[in-house]
């Protein structure tokens, strides 16, 4: 089976069941500080798992986009990918265990064909410290199950995964494992969980491809072992439980399922082979690389090589179709590392680019778009094709540069070396964007020891302050959520809004950053602002601070925020349900928000005064500038 099939097969037998389809959200999250990126099916639906309402129902099905930015150097063996796509069925309140882990096993077993011979589960064991009690009704469930089959299904206590190394299969069916392995909250362990948290237990399902266990990961084999013969394909979160303010556990009264299926390798797995790279969603582009190189995909010296530049431009071409634009900073960064390390390892297999018609890495862009533009067909549109391959390519000509400045910068630093340290391998990376494992392979020919330990220490504290700022940034373009910040927060609106007033509707926000001393917007207008257009704006958002409007926050369907003309950033894909902050009219409040008669209505998350009187102070542009080709900054603040 290839991944359409089984995507479409899932869709229809649970649409069958009374699921509702809904869209994949985007892989730049909304509303979510946490993260760069969705990275799993549970996080766009988490507030309806919570406790909010759904506007399609109690029954959804989807298949969600999601990308692991952690997973990067993982990428090599044969089941890690930084982007999959993640089958999901949810329950918000109506059906539990019965059902779902019924569901689930007939959908491999009579839908996708899987032989159920080759299935091994996994049940919360229980916790003694939390009286939380094993969940022996998932295990009832699955032994009812596989004897429908025709399979005993015995149950093996494995505790820890330390124990199942000592332990192993113990002729098992079913796998009981702590709450480490076998318990779902937010916080993680029970004993983590604060008081109001909802948990609950999980049941996952593993394919065995019988591969010979690897010693190197434990002396026996279990479903959990890391040695390649088992691979995790499902699942399913039963949240179940409440934390009490007194540390105990009481049931929820709405309890839900969240199943979550990983798409690749549930084909794996029909499919038999444990290589998730066999796979169609990647052999088209390693074939396609193949056939260039002249290098054998068998081969242990190459096969890495393939697998990295098949996940990674497969993963850039989703992220430059939701919006993602290669940079220094942030998601750009990711992605151009990607794209990079791919164009990397395509020369590292001896395919050549001439010109961007012959550019490698578009070959693989357009394999991709083809392969998914069923199911995605924003891919294959005229515009966003163009945008994907010219992306591509700009970013491959700009590494070609990068190569030679860095290669400049390593002959300098190891005239007459015999050691590259942590320190100089990490500028050459960061500051010449020289792959580390390029610096390693050139050092290795010339005998040149690298400091790869301090290279790593110096790449881990990059990555904690990366992370550290990006929480900031993400949190709405707000630094904090202090009282200064939200005053100028709600400025920016008004200032938005009086651009377009004064300057045309084309301008759009391109980009925003509030801390508590002033407020950064990036706007599309092609040519600078003259005086009488600063004054003019700076006017209109003091008169709109004057007149003490009401800020009114609503949620809306998307469809009907767009109907109404709200702003929202460009590039950017939104939830079925939005937040929308309004201003004005005098009149205006969050019963009756007057939509018709605002100055200004914006996708947004918030925070906001609740009256532009809050504002308290006159507002000022400091600075206007050009940032890039056709986008304007401003800076404001008020005094």
């Amino acid at each position: 089976m290839n991944v359409n099939d089984v995507r479409t097969k899932y869709f229809e037998y649970f649409k069958a069941r009374g699921h509702v389809e809904i869209p994949s959200a985007p892989l730049v999250p909304q509303n979510d500080p946490t993260t760069l990126f969705t990275g799993s099916g549970m996080q766009p639906l988490l507030p309806y798992l919570l406790g909010e309402a759904h506007p399609k129902g109690s029954r959804l099905v989807d298949s969600q986009k999601s990308f692991r930015a952690e997973d990067i150097e993982e990428v090599g063996d044969n089941r890690h990918t930084t982007f999959f796509e993640m089958l999901g069925n949810w329950s918000l309140g109506d059906y539990f265990k019965k059902e779902q882990l019924k569901w689930f096993f007939e959908f491999l077993t009579d839908e996708i064909g899987i032989d159920p011979n080759m299935l091994y589960v996994t049940a919360f064991m229980g916790d003694e410290k939390n009286i939380l009690p094993r969940d022996t009704e998932a295990t009832d469930i699955w032994k009812e199950l596989f004897a429908g089959k025709g399979i005993e299904a015995k149950t093996v206590e494995i505790g820890s995964e330390a124990d199942g190394y000592e332990k192993g299969m113990q002729g098992g069916r079913i796998f009981y494992y702590e709450a480490k392995k076998n318990w779902w909250s937010r916080a993680g362990t029970p004993d983590k969980m604060p008081a109001g948290e909802p948990g609950g237990p999980d049941s996952e399902v593993f394919y065995d491809f019988g591969l010979p266990h690897d010693e190197a990961y434990g002396p026996n084999c279990h479903p959990n072992c890391d040695c390649g013969r088992f691979m995790e394909i499902g699942n399913s979160v039963f949240m179940q439980y409440l934390k009490k303010e007194d540390g105990s556990f009481g049931l929820l009264p709405k309890q839900n399922v969240d199943f979550g299926g990983g798409l690749e390798r549930i084909t794996a797995a029909s499919n038999d082979n444990a290589d998730v790279f066999q796979i169609d969603a990647f052999k088209d582009v390693i074939d396609l690389l193949v056939h260039f190189s002249g290098r054998s995909y068998d081969d242990v010296a190459w096969i890495r090589s393939y697998r990295i530049v098949a996940d990674h431009m497969r993963a850039s071409v989703f992220m430059l179709a939701d919006g993602v634009r290669p940079s220094n900073t942030d998601r750009g960064y990711v992605l151009r590392r990607l794209l990079r390390r791919a164009a990397q390892h395509a020369q590292k297999l001896g395919v050549e680019n001439d010109q961007k018609e012959e550019s490698m890495l578009n070959r693989c862009a357009v394999i991709i778009i083809e392969k998914y533009k069923e199911a995605y067909p924003e891919l294959a549109a005229e515009e966003m094709y163009e945008t994907i391959t010219s992306e591509i390519w700009k970013e491959e000509k700009q590494f070609g540069h990068a190569l030679v400045t860095g290669m400049k910068e390593f002959e300098k630093i190891t005239q007459d070396a015999k050691t590259i340290s942590g320190e100089q391998a990490f500028m050459l990376f960061t500051t010449y964007g020289f792959p580390f494992e390029m610096t390693m392979e050139i050092a290795q020919e010339r005998g040149i020891r690298v400091d790869e330990a301090s290279f790593r220490e110096h790449m881990k504290r990059h990555q904690e302050l990366s992370r550290a700022g990006s929480e900031q940034k993400f949190k709405g373009g707000l630094a904090d959520h202090s009282e200064a910040t939200t005053r100028l927060h709600t400025a920016h609106h008004l200032l938005l809004k009086a651009l377009q007033i004064v300057l045309g509707d084309h301008v759009k926000q391109r980009g925003s950053n509030i801390t508590s001393e002033r407020l950064r917007i990036d706007f599309s207008h092609t040519v600078k602002m003259t005086p009488d257009q600063i004054a003019e704006v700076e006017k209109i958002v003091n008169d709109e601070i004057k007149a003490a409007l009401p800020v009114v926050r609503s949620t809306l369907p998307r469809e009907d925020a767009e109907k109404l003309g709200a702003e929202h950033e460009f590039g950017a894909k939104y939830p079925d349900m939005v937040s929308v902050y309004s201003i004005g009219p005098a009149s205006a409040s969050e019963s009756n928000p007057q939509y018709d008669q605002a100055f200004s209505i914006e996708f947004c998350g918030g925070p906001h005064v609740s009256n532009t009187r809050e504002l308290a102070g006159t507002f000022k542009i400091q600075k206007e500038e050009a940032v890039a080709a056709g986008v304007r900054r401003i800076k404001a603040v008020i005094q």
